[in-house]
C-alpha cells in the first residue's frame, strides 16, 4: 500500500519520485544558471571529443576532433574534401589526399607539375606555416577554447526544455526561443558537462563526450612530415 505524506510542500506519494534524486541538482537551477554552469564545467575540462555538423556560411562542415588545452586532433569534411588535422602547441598539420591537394587554388598551367606535386603530399603531414592564411582557418578547429566559446551559445531568451536522455545519460535541456534560438542537453550524473548542441537557424548539430579522457598529442615522425616554410604549396 502507498502512503500519502504531509510536507512543507503538499502531498507526496508513490508517484510523486524527485527528478532530482541522484542527479548533479542542475535541473533545479534556472536555465540561465545552467548555461553558465556547463560553460565552466565545459572550460575546466582538460579534454572533450567533439563530433556532428557545423554550418558556416554556405558551408558545411563535418567534425570529429578530440581536443585539449595544448591542441588537437582529427578529421574535418567540406564537401567531398576530407583532411586530418593535427596540432600541437602551434605547430598545426594537415594531412590529406593527392585529390585535395590537386584541387587547391593556384596556378594549374601545368597539369603533370601539379599532379606530381600532389602525389608528393599524399598521405603526409603538411606544416601549416602559421603565417599563412590557412593557418587561421583550420587551427580554429583544433582549438578548444575557440571551439566552445563560440558553440557553446544559445539565442533568446532562455528557458529550460524538459529532462532527455543522451548516450543513455540523464540530461536536462535548455533552449533559446524555445528552440528557434538553439537547445543544449546538459548532463544531470557527474559534472554538469553539455552532451548535444543543436544550433540555432540550422547551423549543424555537434556532440560532446569523452569529457576529462586524455589521448596522445606528439608531432608526426620526419619521414611523414612535409615543411614548405613559409607558405603551403598551391596547385
Amino acid at each position: 500500500m502507498c502512503a500519502l505524506v504531509v510536507t512543507g510542500t503538499g502531498l507526496t506519494g508513490c508517484g510523486s519520485e524527485d527528478p532530482d534524486a541522484g542527479t548533479n541538482g542542475v535541473g533545479k537551477l534556472p536555465a540561465d544558471k545552467i548555461q553558465a554552469t556547463t560553460r565552466a564545467a565545459a572550460e575546466a575540462a582538460p579534454a572533450v571529443r567533439l563530433s556532428g555538423t557545423v554550418v558556416v556560411g554556405r558551408s558545411t562542415y563535418r567534425l570529429d576532433m578530440r581536443l585539449k588545452s595544448d591542441g588537437g586532433t582529427g578529421s574535418v569534411t567540406a564537401g567531398d574534401a576530407t583532411f586530418q588535422l593535427l596540432r600541437v602547441g602551434e605547430e598545426l598539420f594537415l594531412m590529406a589526399d593527392a585529390e585535395f591537394w590537386s584541387n587547391g587554388e593556384g596556378d594549374t598551367s601545368d597539369a603533370s607539375d601539379t599532379t606530381a606535386a600532389a602525389d608528393k603530399l599524399d598521405g603526409k603531414f603538411v606544416k601549416v606555416p602559421e603565417g599563412d592564411p590557412s593557418y587561421k582557418r583550420f587551427s580554429g578547429f583544433t582549438d578548444k577554447s575557440v571551439l566552445l566559446d563560440s558553440l557553446l551559445t544559445l539565442h533568446g531568451t532562455l528557458a529550460t526544455d524538459g529532462r532527455h536522455q543522451q548516450f543513455g545519460v540523464r540530461t536536462i535541456r535548455i533552449s533559446g526561443d524555445q528552440g528557434s534560438g538553439g537547445t543544449l542537453d546538459v548532463s544531470l550524473e557527474g559534472r554538469a558537462y553539455p552532451l548535444r548542441l543543436v544550433r540555432a537557424g540550422g547551423a549543424g548539430t555537434l556532440t560532446f563526450s569523452d569529457w576529462g579522457k586524455d589521448f596522445a598529442l606528439e608531432q608526426p615522425a620526419e619521414d611523414e612530415t612535409v615543411d614548405y616554410g613559409q607558405q603551403l604549396p598551391t596547385s
